[in-house]
């Protein structure tokens, strides 16, 4: 009864006061935000702070009722410091607390022009009884002006973000753009190509020099492809004011059934033109006409073949083309097409010198050799196919190609594979039989090896080196030991659980047994709840530097300790095509409907985050503020466990 008597005493004492600042009246502090000048190139952004009377706010280092100051994505802004206080506290009841006003600064350089500064300001405050709610106030101003509106002009770059380079020329990001484009050629979606680029150039010139022609003008229309129409958004989006650029497109031609399923029908019908059942011509009218006209046919097979490269390349492509389509929204015009045409010379490059390389190949006699290549081929355009309706029935949820399926089908093809080198299948345009060469053999080996590599998968083996092509292991019906994150490598034994609603309804699960949330409001609640921050996964069910980070950068034991105890993770599938109910449909500013959940996850990304590309990995506060920049893809594991960490 004492203890009853004692709550409801202290209970009275608190009530007016919790009373008025529930009531809303005034706010404990007000805030303004101003930018000077430091010295020299150096800027400072000064946050004053009016305390109202009979409270006081705590200092920055006190980690429960402290003042906090949170900075969003700011571009073109360099900070060189950390958060001061320009205030000195004042002692009270043995702690140091700001009454009247408080004032805070951080320096900073100025990268690029037109910057702006913006985040949020979080405290506190409390009277002699009691600490009242959290309050915030968000704050957004040009990084060039100083308090008296005073315009400064100098720019400093930026040697992370700029690259340097005097005169205004990105040589770090066209260094970084030529480097990917030349990755490219390795990647899921682009190494399918190589084959067909050879067998269609195999049989497309009479001369050598037509040859070298038509070569060069494949490199020229993949860089035309891929420049021209990012030139016209670019330019689009400087008239508009930005607001008109969207990555709906590239979403919509790398994870939408249609194009997918047509990829997966050219691919497999250049495999079954390769096998002999068909040869894929140019029209007889075309062919029957003069020179001209027949180079101008052969042209525009040529474009087709350029088009469907940069089509279908769009799965992996589409990070760096992401990262200009945003550069395009930040007030720059110039370095997102210089950067796009570097990227595209080098992509393009790898294919021009195949091209080239067959029609030298004619100058050789007797090659009957190339009828076995062609035979190679078709069945590594069978197995890479797959790919596509692989894509098409993760982001519909169709489950016709779970993973072990779609290893069943690659382990009967490499086997057909091996069994061809070995001469025991043959095909009506194969060459006469000859004993067994030494490079013949080499492949025989290195075939059945495949094979043998892959057969564990059917077990739930992660196959690391091929989990950008595979579908994700979660897909798979049986794993050994009932998981199906590979126990090895420091996963939960247990399936995964869904906490989350949309993960029963929509069929979503977390690789390696991970347990989250696929909406940003379901995570927000629970990092509250639990008192951690968000680690906010961007991907795509057709995203293939999704499936390798997650397999060989998330699997490591330490990466995977820290997700699961320390971070609440949230997975937007941005390419997710379930159909949301009426009362979840979000309207855009330009009034746009999105009713598909992946486009609602892609409308969150863009505005919010500013990210149009996957896979993109932010770390939030529990009300969703970003704490990091985004990370994209990227293989280095400490790199990863120092950005996990940077906020614990």
């Amino acid at each position: 009864m004492r203890r009853i008597i004692h709550t409801l005493a202290l209970l009275a004492a608190l009530l007016p006061g919790a009373a008025a600042f529930a009531q809303g009246g005034d706010a404990t502090a007000s805030w303004q935000a101003a930018c000077e000048k430091a010295g020299g190139d150096t800027l400072r952004i000064v946050f004053t702070g009016t305390i109202a009377d009979g409270w006081h706010l705590y200092p920055t280092a006190n980690a429960d009722n402290g003042i906090a100051v949170t900075f969003g994505p700011s571009e073109g802004v360099r900070f060189t410091s950390d958060l001061r206080e320009r205030t000195e506290p004042t002692d009270f009841k043995g702690e140091k607390v700001f009454f009247g006003e408080v004032r805070l600064e951080r320096d900073f350089l100025l990268t690029a022009p037109g910057a702006t500064l913006q985040g949020e300001v979080t405290w506190s405050g409390c009277n002699d009884t009691f600490c009242g709610f959290p309050e915030s106030w968000e704050f957004s101003l040009p990084a060039g002006e100083t308090a008296a509106g005073e315009a400064h002009a100098t720019v400093i770059p930026d040697p992370e973000e700029a690259g340097g380079g005097g005169g205004g020329i990105p040589w770090a990001l066209i260094l970084e753009a030529i480097l990917w484009g030349l990755a490219m050629l390795l990647t899921p979606c682009v190494f399918p190509m190589v084959p067909m680029t050879i067998s269609f150039f195999l049989k497309q010139s009479s001369s050598a020099a037509a040859g070298r022609f038509k070569a060069f003008m494949y490199g020229l229309f993949i860089v035309l492809l891929y420049t021209v129409p990012i030139s016209v958004i670019i330019g689009i989006t400087y008239l508009a004011g930005g607001e008109t650029v969207t990555a709906d497109i590239f979403n919509w031609l790398s994870t939408h059934w249609l194009p997918n399923l047509l990829f997966f029908v050219i691919f497999m019908a250049f495999a079954a033109s390769f096998f002999g059942a068909f040869e894929i011509e140019l029209p007889a009218s075309l062919a029957n006409k003069s020179d001209a006209q027949a180079e101008r046919g052969g042209l525009a097979g040529v474009f087709f073949m350029a088009l469907t490269l940069v089509l279908v390349s769009f799965s992996c492509t589409g990070p760096i083309v992401g990262s200009v389509l945003i550069k395009s929204t930040q007030g720059e015009f110039w370095t997102p097409m210089v950067t796009m045409l570097a990227f595209s010379v080098a992509f393009a490059l790898p294919f021009t010198l195949l091209a080239l390389f067959p029609s030298l190949l004619k100058k050789f006699k007797g090659a009957d050799w190339i009828a076995s290549v062609k035979i190679v081929l078709g069945f590594v355009e069978l197995a890479l196919g797959l790919k596509f309706l692989s894509v098409a029935d993760q982001t519909y949820h169709w489950g016709i190609l779970d993973r072990e399926v779609y290893l069943a089908l690659w382990i009967v093809i490499f086997s057909l594979l091996g069994l061809y080198l070995l001469g025991k299948i043959r095909f009506k345009n194969d060459a006469p039989e000859r004993p067994m060469s030494v490079f013949r053999l080499t492949l025989v080996i290195l075939v059945f090896s495949f094979v043998m590599y892959l057969i564990p998968g059917m077990w739930g083996a992660p196959l690391k080196a091929l989990s950008g092509y595979l579908p994700p292991l979660e897909t798979q019906d049986f794993v050994l030991g009932g998981s199906s994150a590979p126990a090895a490598e420091g996963a939960a034994t247990a399936a995964p659980t869904g906490r989350s609603p949309l993960a029963e309804r929509f069929g979503l699960q977390l690789p390696h047994g991970l347990q989250g949330y696929f909406s940003l409001e379901e995570g927000m609640a629970a990092a509250q709840a639990e008192g951690k921050p968000i680690f906010l996964d961007i991907t795509g069910h057709g995203c293939v530097n999704c499936r390798e980070m997650e397999s060989r950068v998330w699997s490591d034991p330490q990466v995977l300790d820290l997700l699961r105890n320390r971070f609440v993770v949230v997975a937007l599938y941005t390419d997710d095509k379930s159909k949301l109910e009426k009362d979840e449909w979000v309207t855009t500013p330009a009034g746009k409907v999105l009713k598909d959940f992946g486009r609602v996850n892609a409308f969150i990304a863009r505005e919010r985050f500013g990210v149009a590309a996957q896979p993109n990995y932010i770390l939030l506060s529990p009300d969703g503020t970003p704490l990091t920049k985004p990370r994209g893809y990227n293989l280095s594991i400490d790199g990863f466990l120092e950005f996990l960490r940077s906020v614990l």
